[in-house]
């Protein structure tokens, strides 16, 4: 049996295993089980499954390791053990192999997000990596097979990991869509020129989808790669029977494609999801039985230097919003909810009743725990009925990246130009009691993708035309419980892009003022726990203000809403006010809004006076013209850098 590297480079066509999750799963171990556990637990299952694919002619076996990195077995309690789990799997890999197959060691994704699409470095990613790399050398493995892969920076990681330790040879296979575009934007060809670039052994695709967009993949990589290229797709897309998910494709249908796909250039061939070793027996004999070709290969080449990327927009030319924060001009700005209904006569009303009042722009809050207008849609109606601009609240809750791309596309042809990047708070279940909450990327990944499109182009590199001209904001909480942390979440914000920052609501002008002093947003030595170069965030800090309705609404913030400072003397003044009625608690909280947001006008880059529940909106107009009054000159406040 040749080694790895042997038939990477000998130009014949090479059998490699298919799914260990779907063969254990058939023997009763469920999903809920951590499957790389199985590695110590349960060696002798996992043995036998590598042995039915050698004995079905897999000249390379993987090992069971797809998920053992420290990342994705810490929601098992096992981070601690990356290192045993991945050597001990290595080990029953080789003892399976018996000399008769090569044994590769499988790494996928982290299942976190990677810089610049989230708060994982490419360092933290790198030595996650690392850790399995270590334990898999340490078990003989002959190589690796880092699968599975839609985020190419983080595919990249993990090659740095391995070459990092050691020369063994790497398949480098990325997962794709119908389209043959990978979760992340990124193409085939785009794959498959990384992988060269790196120094990757052989690159291909796997998973997710079944044989055919494989080949259609596969034979668009053979156009712009010299690498031997491998094609594992699954056996199809799976059913619902019943309870289950069956994969339906059989083993002729799948040695019927390993045909062509071999045809096209493939030098490894095997399977994923849904293959057994039946279907690996099949693919055996169509190998057995036939020659490769030489694959007619026409590598394209790009420029060098001939990045995609654009000259962004000047800030102050993006909208009005952005030539007020270029010139340093104090900002007033009022949080609205969308209407529930689709009617919206009411909203521009109230809109330019709040432009007449002097708001400089008006913020559509998106509301993610009831069924309300959408925020894009809100704010187009009041960019094309009212003279003052709207500021879209997008939370990233719920959307994959794919649909907030289109979003932001969306918006850019709505003519809308001021975005309010939020993660979200993972919401109550509601009346719903199935309802999952997820989050695929994160405010930090939303930002860079801002400002990836502020220059033309996509996550991926890939051009999107005229640059949209968007000014994006992102949110700060002043009362975090783990300050540091929020400091360092800010720090990557505006490494990514952003333009400003607004607070969470504010009870307590000292309160803000002391984390702005320890931050180096408003005085004070500068802090930063995610940079060594000393320097502060450099962002202008919008407070919002929320007036307060009443008793219960206080109690409720301070004691259930996390990050929200309400002191006690605040409390002390709405209970003194509630006792003398309603109208007295509202009169209140509109009174300490008032005076909070006059002790905070010259200190910060502006207002955010949040104008939810009623009367609201009128409560904000008057708010809002009583504070015109006392605004600084143009230039006095807080100026990015």
């Amino acid at each position: 049996m040749a080694d790895l590297r042997g038939m990477l480079t000998g130009g014949r066509v090479h059998v490699v295993d298919g799914a260990m999750g779907t063969m254990l799963y058939a023997r009763g171990v469920f999903f809920n089980v951590c499957y790389d556990e199985l590695n110590a637990t349960h060696p002798a299952l996992v043995q036998e499954v590598h042995e039915q694919y050698v004995r079905a002619g897999a000249e390379v076996i993987e090992t069971n390791t797809f998920g053992a990195n420290p990342v994705k077995l810490q929601s098992h309690g096992l981070e601690g053990r990356t290192e045993e789990l991945n050597r001990s799997a290595a080990e029953i890999a080789v003892r399976a192999a018996s000399g008769r197959a090569s044994v590769a060691g499988a790494i996928g994704p982290l299942g976190i997000r990677v810089e610049p699409l989230g708060p994982t470095s490419r360092k933290e990613a790198r030595d996650f990596y690392g850790r399995q790399v270590d334990g898999l050398l340490d078990g003989g493995v002959d190589g690796f097979v880092l699968e599975t892969f839609s985020d190419l920076a983080e595919l990249e990681q993990a090659f740095r990991a391995v070459r990092n330790r050691c020369d063994l040879p790497v398949i480098a296979l990325v997962t794709i869509g119908e389209d043959c575009v990978t979760q992340y934007g990124a193409t085939v060809e785009q794959a498959a020129r990384a992988a060269d670039e790196w120094g990757a052994d052989a690159v291909g695709l796997n998973c997710s989808v079944g044989p055919a967009v494989i080949l259609d993949g596969l034979e668009r990589m053979a156009e712009v790669t010299r690498l031997p290229l491998a094609a594992m797709p699954n056996a199809g897309l799976p059913r619902a029977i019943g309870d289950r998910k069956i994969y339906v494709t059989g083993p002729e249908y799948m040695a019927q494609y390993a045909r062509r796909a071999i045809a096209a250039g493939a030098r490894i061939v095997g399977g994923c999801c849904g293959t057994t070793p039946e279907h690996i027996r099949r693919i055996r004999d169509v190998v057995a039985s036939i020659q490769p070709r030489s694959a007619s290969v026409r590598v394209i080449r790009e420029a060098a230097g001939s990045s995609p990327r654009k000259r962004a927009r000047s800030i102050a030319s993006r909208s009005g919003l952005g030539d007020r924060l270029a010139a340093g001009d104090s900002l007033t700005s009022v949080r609205i909810l969308p209407p529930r209904g689709w009617e919206t006569a009411q909203l521009v009303e109230d809109c330019r009743a709040l432009a007449e009042a002097g708001a400089d722009v008006v913020g559509v809050h998106e509301e993610r725990g009831s069924a309300r207008l959408s925020a894009l849609a809100t704010a187009a109606k009041i960019a094309e009925s009212c003279p003052v601009e709207p500021l879209v609240h997008y939370t990233c809750r719920d959307r994959t990246l794919f649909g907030m791309i289109s979003d932001m596309l969306g918006a850019a042809a709505l003519g809308l130009h001021n975005v309010l990047v939020l993660t979200g708070d993972p919401p109550g279940a509601g009346p719903y009691a199935d309802y999952r909450s997820v989050i695929d990327v994160d405010s930090i990944g939303l930002v860079n993708v801002l400002a990836g499109l502020n220059a033309g182009v996509d996550p991926s590199g890939n051009d999107i035309g005229d640059p949209t001209a968007f000014i994006v904001g992102v949110g700060l909480n002043q009362g975090a419980l783990d300050p540091d942390r929020e400091l360092g979440r800010l720090h990557w914000k505006v490494d990514a892009g952003a333009h400003f920052a607004v607070t969470r609501p504010v009870f307590d002008a000292d309160h803000l003022r002391e984390f702005m002093a320890g931050a180096g947003l408003g005085g004070g030595a500068p802090k930063s726990p995610r940079r060594e170069d000393g320097h502060a965030p450099g962002i202008p800090v919008v407070a919002a203000i929320r007036p307060l309705t009443g008793l219960r609404q206080a109690e409720f913030l301070k004691h259930e809403v996390p990050g929200v400072h309400v002191p006690d003397r605040v409390l002390d003044r709405m209970r003194r006010a509630a006792a003398r009625g309603t109208a007295y608690a509202a009169a209140e909280g509109l009174a300490i809004a008032r005076e909070t947001a006059s002790a905070l006008i010259g200190e910060v880059a502006g207002l955010d006076i949040v104008a939810f529940g009623k009367p609201g909106g009128a409560a904000a107009a008057g708010l809002v013209a009583e504070l015109a009054t006392q605004s600084p000159a143009a230039g006095t406040g807080t100026s990015s850098t």
